[in-house]
């Protein structure tokens, strides 16, 4: 008898704390999608900053990885015909190779028959302006790495402005109150850090890959005028 009382004790008890649990632990689980949502209105020109950068590094890495290619057997082919004097074809062979490379060289093709002097400083400056098209929008991912935080750091402050007007006027000072404001507000400092760390690198990585580019077209450079003084 007193086993079975001892029973149903124990049973009550087990049953008073389940339902004492589920009223003190709700459910507080949240999508991803909802907790970003919680980071306010600087989201907006945080996510059109994202996806502009996004834009940006596919279109800008597309072009680079095309004009940027060097065909090694483009310049055999062209000292093969400038040795024997057939210039249009030389010609020919580099327009045909549609890159960077092939640009520069059909630049000093073109002026053969004037001063060294003169058919290096117009292969620089055909080798500048393929640079400069390679150039063109990076600088927005560098404004972007910049300006991104500073929208993030701009929300979060406003978001703490609200937090202690409120306390101001409702004299809730409670921790629950104060942390859960700040979470939500420290989200757009977050995001703004990811989206300018994301602009920062692909800013480097791509201008790693122009001075690569660089470096090799001066050497193509520099042969083309050798084999000029050499003919």
């Amino acid at each position: 008898m007193f086993s079975f009382i001892q029973l149903q004790a124990d049973t009550l008890t087990t049953a008073a704390s389940s339902v004492v649990i589920e009223k003190i632990a709700p459910n507080t689980e949240i999508s991803v999608l909802g907790f970003i949502l919680k980071g306010g209105f600087f989201l907006i020109p945080i996510a059109i900053l994202l996806f502009y950068t996004f834009y940006v590094i596919i279109e800008r890495y597309r072009y680079i990885n095309k004009v940027s290619k060097i065909d090694p057997r483009l310049m055999g082919d062209v000292r093969d015909n400038l040795v024997s004097g057939n210039l249009d074809m030389a010609r020919a062979i580099a327009e045909r190779s549609n890159s960077a490379s092939g640009n520069i060289i059909k630049e000093g093709i073109l002026v053969i028959g004037r001063p060294i002097a003169e058919i290096e400083s117009n292969m620089d400056r055909a080798a500048d302006i393929e640079i400069g098209e390679m150039e063109k929008q990076l600088s927005h991912l560098g404004l972007i790495a910049g300006i991104a935080p500073t929208l993030g750091f701009i929300g979060t402050i406003s978001g703490v402005i609200k937090i202690f007007y409120s306390i101001s006027v409702t004299e809730d000072i409670s921790i629950g109150n104060i942390s859960g404001g700040l979470y939500e507000k420290m989200i757009s400092s977050g995001s703004g850090l990811l989206v300018g760390i994301i602009a920062y690198s692909a800013y480097h990585l791509l201008n790693g890959k122009i001075d690569n580019f660089a470096l090799k077209i001066q050497k193509q450079i520099l042969e083309f005028v050798n084999i000029i003084q050499r003919s």
